[in-house]
């Protein structure tokens, strides 16, 4: 049985944790960095999503705080959250690896195998 590909946001969660442990916020502002702004994860998206990921043992909670009256999780990767990752990063590098071959294959062919445009934008 083969493991379904992550939804982007939860990539991006778990790509955010793979070099240091983080708290929510500063998981949504490494996912914002991550995506280059185009994915800005709200909070109970987020919360959820750390709930299930929990759940799923891809990742744990590193340390809890009390922080301003507020207690303040803070989550690492699991070892099976590592290699969950690292198996998506690859399948990703080979679907990317393959498009860019057959893109160098057939070069002057544009979008949906028709001719590529001359010069000028449409």
């Amino acid at each position: 049985m083969t493991t379904r590909p992550l939804q982007e946001p939860t990539l991006l969660l778990l790509t955010a944790l793979a070099d240091e442990p983080r708290h929510g916020y500063a998981i949504v502002q490494e996912v914002l960095a991550i995506s280059g702004g185009r994915v800005r994860l709200r909070t109970g998206t987020l919360y959820a999503a750390l709930d299930r990921l929990v759940q799923e043992e891809l990742i744990e909670v590193h340390r809890e705080e009390v922080v301003d009256g507020r207690m303040r999780r803070t989550y690492t990767l699991t070892g099976g959250g590592r290699v969950r990752l690292a198996a998506e990063a690859e399948r990703l590098l080979a679907t990317a690896r393959e498009a860019e071959r057959r893109l160098r294959a057939k070069p002057s062919l544009g979008f949906l195998g028709g001719p590529a445009p001359k010069g000028g934008t449409a």
